[in-house]
């Protein structure tokens, strides 16, 4: 049975040998929005949610965002073939409904 530490170890090697350079660079993005999530809410966990409004956008702009994101790199990735979706439509698409997101969570924020 292999241990933990040699099956990470073997997962970082095939990531790094077969993931291409545009997934790694969306998969940092999603990492740093996990992080932004995760210190919100720690920040409203310690400090506590006076401006309601304002964390709820953020945390609602940080969801949404991870989402897309998913979207994307689902649509980039080579191994799922989405039918007539080029990556410059995808990527369009992607700003666009970051744009309608950013434009609802500014609103609700007031």
């Amino acid at each position: 049975m292999a241990s933990i530490g040699s099956v990470l170890t073997s997962l970082c090697e095939e990531y790094k040998k077969r993931t291409p350079q545009k997934l790694k660079i969306i998969d940092v993005f999603l990492a740093y929005i996990v992080l932004t999530g995760v210190i919100q809410f720690v920040y409203v966990a310690l400090v506590g949610t006076f401006p309601f409004n304002s964390f709820l956008s953020g945390f609602i702009s940080t969801i949404g965002s991870f989402v897309l994101t998913v979207s994307l790199r689902m649509q980039v990735n080579p191994a799922n073939k989405f039918s007539g979706i080029s990556e410059e439509r995808a990527f369009a698409d992607f700003l666009l409904c970051n744009f309608i997101l950013h434009l609802v969570v500014a609103n609700f924020m007031g």
